[in-house]
């Protein structure tokens, strides 16, 4: 066995220690496979990553294949252009996002993306994988402005017959950002315009940007797991730590986002974490969906009873009991327009409790459990609630916990709470309230 095979292997193997559990790698699957073969996912992948990153992104690749999956990838090449033209001594200047190109650079640019693309093939064939350069003929463009850029196209039209041939027989297209005119002639096309360009035709349910961050970061250079944007996008565009390239990406996302279906979304991960991102709940970069709102009830009447009753008793696979309305004195339900996710705060204790968390499997890989958390976590500072020992959302209530205890019947947990007494107090209510699962 090669070197580089040993290690795809071995990177695979690691893929699989780090994935979710069975049931859940399933959902995923069967969700993928469900989906016509060229709506899987369109991949983009920085020049930076193929610098730095090349065997991880082709260990991801492999797996993909591996599980029947074939994604459409798109590669820059900035860095390595960048580095070319001026080993040549070539100025080469930015202008409003663009690189200007002139006759020269275009022909060294081509000379980059082909190299580029055909070493990554290269790697993917290496390693046991059906790859096929693609360097021309999916995207018919116009020169934007010959005076002001050059020779940088504008995508007229996109023709998927070789991309959608190839995923049909499960060989990974490796697509780079030329186009060409109507007359023939080749333009440079920017990556990233050109993969948004070529996901807005495919319509994909996923969209992924692998980049050395492996998501969007917060003010504190926190990655930000996920963002609903239908509640998240405005409060975070006007953070004044969001700016430059992460704000600009946010910005895309956004505009993209809103030509697909409700059902798409987008990722920016890390080469080695691809797989992590696409077959679990937790992810493992920024996951980014349009979403949808959750809104706040403060009373019975505004709640339909029958649709929050059919969530909560899926979610649970227990019946709730027909008084529970009657009997619970709420303070807030928190809401999905899509009545897939509900949190239910109510009276009792030192502090409100929450009192039912519920959130489909499809709504969890949809981030809207996360957006659910976040709501709940701005209004309500303090909170504290129970769980069974067998609930399979432990683990997730002991990572957003500031405490717990465990008793034999109910794992108690708490957060903004740091007076002993008053978390006593609020273990004992939790113990001492009644069932309402049955």
């Amino acid at each position: 066995m090669s070197t580089n095979n040993r290690q795809v292997r071995t990177t695979i193997r690691r893929l699989l220690d780090n994935l979710g559990g069975e049931k859940e790698i399933r959902q995923y699957l069967q969700r993928y496979s469900d989906l016509d073969a060229a709506q899987f996912a369109v991949i983009k992948i920085g020049g930076s990553t193929l610098q730095t990153d090349l065997a991880e992104l082709t260990s991801s690749l492999i797996f993909l294949q591996q599980v029947g999956l074939t994604p459409i990838v798109v590669h820059g090449a900035g860095p390595q252009l960048n580095q070319a033209l001026t080993d040549q001594g070539i100025d080469s200047e930015i202008r409003d996002g663009l690189r200007v190109t002139s006759p020269e650079v275009l022909h060294i640019a081509r000379r980059v993306f082909m190299k580029q693309n055909m070493m990554m093939v290269k790697s993917l064939r290496d390693a046991g994988s059906n790859a096929m350069p693609v360097t021309s003929g999916v995207f018919e463009a116009q020169m934007l402005d010959s005076e002001r850029y050059g020779m940088v196209g504008t995508i007229r039209k996109i023709h998927l017959d070789q991309l959608r041939h190839a995923v049909d027989d499960h060989v990974i297209p490796v697509i780079s950002p030329l186009g060409e005119t109507a007359d023939g002639q080749i333009v440079n096309i920017n990556a990233d315009v050109a993969t948004q360009a070529l996901v807005r035709k495919i319509q994909p349910l996923k969209t992924v940007f692998l980049t050395g961050t492996g998501g969007i970061l917060d003010g504190d250079g926190r990655l930000i797991p996920s963002i609903n944007l239908a509640t998240d996008y405005d409060r975070l565009i006007r953070q004044d730590w969001l700016h430059s390239g992460m704000r600009l990406k946010l910005e895309q996302v956004n505009e993209l986002l809103r030509d697909l279906p409700p059902t798409s979304s987008v990722s920016i991960t890390k080469p080695a974490l691809l797989a992590r991102e696409l077959f679990t709940h937790r992810g493992s970069g920024t996951f980014v969906r349009l979403g949808e709102q959750l809104i706040a009830h403060h009373d019975w009447e505004s709640v339909d009873i029958e649709r929050l009753r059919e969530l909560i008793e899926s979610s649970f696979g227990r019946r709730l009991s027909q008084t529970y309305t009657a009997n619970t004195e709420l303070t807030a339900a928190y809401i999905a327009e899509s009545y897939r996710a509900a949190a239910i705060i109510v009276h009792g204790g030192p502090v409100p409790r929450l009192d039912k968390f519920a959130v489909t499997e499809k709504a969890k890989g949809e981030g809207l459990g996360s957006a659910l958390w976040r709501r709940l976590r701005k209004e309500h500072p303090k909170l504290y609630w129970r769980a069974r020992p067998d609930n399979p959302i432990n683990r997730f209530y002991f990572q957003h916990c500031d405490g717990c205890i465990k008793t034999e019947d109910w794992t108690v947990y708490w957060y903004g709470l740091d007076d002993m007494g008053a978390i006593s107090r609020c273990v004992d209510h939790a113990l001492a309230t009644g069932e309402t699962l049955y």
